[in-house]
Formats: C-alpha cells, structure tokens, sequence
C-alpha cells in the first residue's frame, strides 16, 4: 500500500512539474524596427518602447504566467534586410508574432512572408496598402495615411484654401499619401495647382518650391518623413514663401522641429497623434491617464519624452498582450484574438479592430496641432 501511495505521489509530483513547466514556457515575439538608418527617428523609440513593456510584463510574472522572450532585429529601413529579418524571427526564433517594421516600403516587402508562414504581423507603418485591401494576418497601429489627409484637408476647408500644391516624397509611404490626397481633394472640391515630387535622399527642395511657389496656391501639403520635410521647411523660409504649410503625421515629433528650426516651423499645421499634446487634453478623454503614463515610464527610462512612433510599438504589444490575456497561445489564436479584441484605448487612438477593418482607426486618432514657438498648440 505504501508502495502504492509512493507511486501515486511521485507521479502526481511529475504531473505537476511538467504542468508547472509548461505554464512556464515563455512567449515569443519579434520586433522588426528601424534602429538606425535614415528612419531611426521612428524604430529607436518603437525598439525602447517594446523593450521596456517587455520587461515590466516580465517584472510581473508575465502574461498568464508565461514570461515573454522578446527577439528585435535592426532593419536599418532597407526592406531586403527586413525580409531576411522576418523569416529569422519566424524559422529561427519560432516567434508567434511579429510588430513592425517601421516604414510602409518594408512592412509592403514582409506582408509576403507573414501571409505564407501565417504569423500575424503588427506593422508600424501608416501606409493604407498595408491593411487596405485587408490581408487575414496583417494589422498595423498607426491610423491610415487617408485619415490623416482628410484631417488636413478639413482644416483647409475652415480656411478655404481651396488651390493645393502637393510635394511628397517619392517612397512608399508618400507614394501612398499623394494618391490619397489627390482622390480626396478631388472629391472635396480642391485644384491640385501643383504636385511635385522629391527623393528620399535629396538635400535642397528648392527647384520643386520655385515651380510651387510660382503656381500661387493657398496651401502647401508635404507629405514625408525626415529628413526631407525638415528640409522642405527651411527651403521655404529661404525662398519667402508665406504660404500656409501642411505637414503629414510623419513627422509628428519633436525631432522634426529640431531639424527644421523653431523658426522655420513656426505656424506650420499638422495631424498628430495625442502623445504630442497630453497634457492639453481634457481629464475627461478617454487616451488622457495612458497617454500621461506612458510618458512617464519612458522619460523614467530613457532620459527623452515619449514619442506618437513609439507609441505604435506600444499599441502592437498591448494588442497582442490582450489576445493572450484571455488565452491565446498559438499564432493563429492570437490573430484571431487580435480580430476579436474589440475596443482597446492605445496611444495611437481607441482602437476598434474587425474582420474588415485591420486598423480600427477614425479621425478622432488625430489632433490638428499646429506648431508655436518650438512647441505644438492644438487647432481650435
């Protein structure tokens, strides 16, 4: 009988030891940002960010008991290197998940490789291609490019500024901005007078200003990220061009301030997430607590204020943590989760996810802030 119980209580003692390690069994997920490069000023804050939520989770007991392994690669923007990346994270490192990449070009260039291996994919890029048409297991936080456009064009309308001059990069992500622009501004009534084109890698926009400023529009639009923008900004104050500019949510932070010069930004408008204006928001705004919080960690953390490009790394983890939470495990069962999650306050918005809405985003992700003594006041 001793015998018996001695049996029984060994086993019991297995069962629980291998239940107890598989409750254990971490959690792993992948990161894909642009650390360095020319859109750093976007993957180093989403990399910081990601990295800090981890290991507060971790500091937890982690999610449901399941600590979480965190894998993040540095892309440098290039999307050759963030496929090779995303099929490192997926072959190698058996993520069941995936947030970024940071820009539209090598979130468009990873779609591919998540669809096939069927990993759901977080992007960190605001291009509408990225989740319009939507693809079964690609989401991304940031509020799509069109949103941001019909924010502007909007204010334009109170304005009536009516004849437009467009200057966009000519990447993805700008590629996508000038299109939605144009079918949105013709719909709304606006003249294009002027659509003119820079590269990623141009350092004076001066010839494309000189044909705009000569077109005599209301109203500039440019739609980048930096360092082009910064540039556009300060060939404008050379060239004495008083008209008002527009600038797109790709360069809703401090640092495009800092590389345009105060000066030259004064007045300049633009749609930005609420992180930049917190402590402008009324208590009552359901993003007001989380936006001020998240600041705090991260200034705590990293000596420098939060910015909106972090708070999509941000968003990417709080979604896919949420999906666990209530029991996802698998790949499959966090996007499904993911799908399902229904409405979540983020940093980037309140997010209402959907079979055939991947980003669940509207205009109200966005603040019209426009740009005075150095520092962003919200558009009343």
């Amino acid at each position: 009988m001793r015998k018996m119980f001695a049996v029984i209580g060994i086993t019991m003692l297995l069962l629980c030891s291998a239940s107890a390690a598989f409750a254990a069994a971490p959690i792993k997920i992948g990161g894909l940002f642009a650390v360095t490069g020319p859109a750093s000023f976007l993957g180093e804050p989403e990399k910081n960010t990601l990295e800090l939520l981890v290991k507060e989770a971790n500091a937890k007991g982690g999610i449901n008991g399941s600590k979480i392994e965190l894998f993040v690669y540095d892309t440098g923007g290039d999307a050759t290197k963030a496929v090779q990346l995303a099929n490192k994270l997926i072959k190698n490192d058996k993520v069941v998940a995936i947030i970024g990449p940071s820009t539209t070009g090598e979130s468009m260039a990873v779609i591919p490789v998540a669809e096939k291996e069927q990993i759901p994919l977080v992007s960190c890029a605001a291009g509408i291609k990225i989740t319009d048409p939507v693809k079964k297991w690609v989401f991304k936080t940031p509020a799509n490019d069109h949103v941001a456009a019909e924010k502007i064009l909007i204010q334009a309308e109170k304005l009536k500024q009516k004849n437009i001059a467009l200057i966009t990069v000519s990447d993805s992500f700008g590629s996508s901005g000038r299109e939605q622009l144009k079918q949105m501004a013709a719909k709304r009534g606006f003249k294009i007078v002027a659509d003119e084109v820079y590269s990623p890698k141009d350092t004076d926009m001066t010839p494309q200003l000189t044909k705009i400023k000569a077109a005599k529009p209301d109203a500039i639009i440019c739609w980048g990220t930096n360092p082009g923008p910064a540039i556009i900004t300060r060939n404008i104050q050379q060239l004495g061009i008083k008209t008002q500019v527009y600038q797109s949510h790709g360069v809703a932070s401090k640092k495009y301030i800092e590389l345009a010069t105060a000066q030259a930004a004064k007045g300049i408008m633009l749609p930005a997430g609420k992180l930049a204006v917190f402590d402008l928001l009324k208590a009552s705004d359901p993003q007001a607590k989380l936006l001020k919080d998240y600041n705090t960690d991260y200034k705590k953390s990293y000596g420098v204020e939060a910015s909106t490009f972090g708070g999509y790394a941000y968003d990417g983890f709080q979604l896919i943590a949420a999906a666990i939470k209530k029991g996802a495990a698998t790949a499959a069962q966090i996007r499904d989760g993911i799908e399902k999650n229904g409405r979540m306050v983020g940093v980037s918005g309140v997010f209402k996810m959907s079979p055939t809405d991947h980003n669940g985003l509207d205009l109200g992700a966005f603040e019209m802030v426009r740009i005075v003594k150095g520092d962003w006041v919200i558009v009343k």
